[in-house]
């Protein structure tokens, strides 16, 4: 006979699975116009277009060193200007600068420029003053988020603050305040796997920055975490930047050709076998599967939910055996996400064992 607890988990778990389906099926609904143009290409012809994806991004070099496709940004002063005090303590101030970052492949340049908004990153950062030597966190959203009021309550802000790191709240490309002028989803990650790789290219150039602004304020160590395709930024960050204090992927996004296969966009069968493996090797160069951490296990926390239906478990499972760790299994789903608590305070005690905090 079932217990009350073990009803409540179940319940919690299907609530969740169906609160995250309802979500997918809006988005694909919103997204149906892109999807069509791109999935009612013929099977050949697809695979086709993935090789040449491929080729343009397959050069060994890019993946042999970690520099040659995610190059150092330039050395910028990005503005900064008081947005407010905050109610426990410290300040909140905005960060923004010129992302620098050029596309990589000629055939997108022009196209993937033409975004004005997208070509000033932007960051909010909450905690002590610059120059109280305190470590940071820079938080990494997902996919359609970024806007300052959604992020300021998806993060534990004030928690973390009180345990002693600043929060540096980043925006990806062509989300929150650098979307698109008419609105509409963003196209990073989107239907044309060169945005995705180069999205993922300028995003690594503009956390590079933050960092950078981060320790320039006094930050002994700066760590990162993101939550879904944050999670994916977070995991790929940990296979490029070996001076991460720590790095926790939390319901992570771990591969697009995953994502896009279990959603059924790449048709059925052998088919979508061979689709899926055109769309991964397109996307290899910004693969957190494509270059080993840099971070030491001890320092990487990943959190899966048994109940996502978005990013399901799965994803959080490859990357934790990627990167050296075990697996955090939390109940609840992608967006109810009852295992907040449960989350951070594994993240609390990992940072206590490194004395990060």
């Amino acid at each position: 006979m079932k217990g009350p607890g073990r009803v409540k988990r179940g319940l919690l778990r299907t609530a969740a699975a169906t609160v995250d389906r309802a979500v997918v099926a809006a988005i694909q609904m919103s997204n149906a116009r892109v999807r069509a143009r791109a999935e009612a290409l013929p099977h050949a012809e697809r695979i086709e277009k993935l090789a040449a994806v491929r080729a343009m991004y397959g050069a060994p070099d890019l993946l042999s060193d970690r520099e040659a496709f995610f190059p150092r940004p330039p050395a910028v002063r990005p503005r900064v200007r008081h947005v407010r005090a905050l109610a426990w303590g410290g300040e909140c101030v905005e960060a923004s600068w010129e992302s620098a970052c050029e596309p990589h492949e000629p055939t997108v340049r022009e196209r993937y420029r033409a975004h004005v908004a997208n070509r000033t990153a932007h960051a909010r950062i909450y905690g002590a003053r610059a120059g109280a030597g305190r470590p940071a966190v820079i938080v990494v959203h997902g996919y359609l988020s970024g806007q300052w009021a959604v992020e300021e309550r998806a993060w534990p802000i004030r928690w973390l603050n009180t345990r002693g790191l600043d929060v540096a709240v980043t925006v990806l490309p062509f989300h929150g305040v650098r979307g698109l002028a008419g609105g509409g989803a963003p196209p990073f990650p989107g239907a044309d796997p060169r945005f995705t790789n180069e999205g993922f290219r300028q995003a690594v150039a503009d956390l590079r920055v933050l960092i950078a602004l981060l320790r320039e304020r006094g930050a002994p160590r700066v760590g990162i975490m993101g939550m879904s395709l944050g999670g994916y930024t977070t995991a790929l960050m940990a296979t490029l930047e070996a001076d991460l204090a720590f790095a926790a992927p939390l319901i992570p996004l771990a591969s697009v050709a995953d994502f896009a296969r279990d959603q059924g966009r790449l048709g059925r069968g052998p088919q979508m076998q061979e689709q899926h493996a055109a769309l991964e090797a397109a996307n290899l160069v910004v693969s957190p599967f494509a270059r080993p951490s840099l971070v030491p296990p001890e320092r990487v926390l990943v959190v899966g939910a048994e109940a996502d239906r978005i990013t399901p478990v799965a994803h959080a499972e490859r990357l934790a055996s990627h990167l050296g760790v075990q697996l955090t299994r939390v109940g609840g789903g992608h967006l109810l996400q009852v295992w907040r608590r449960e989350a951070f305070r594994a993240l609390r005690t990992m940072l206590q064992k490194n004395g990060i905090v």
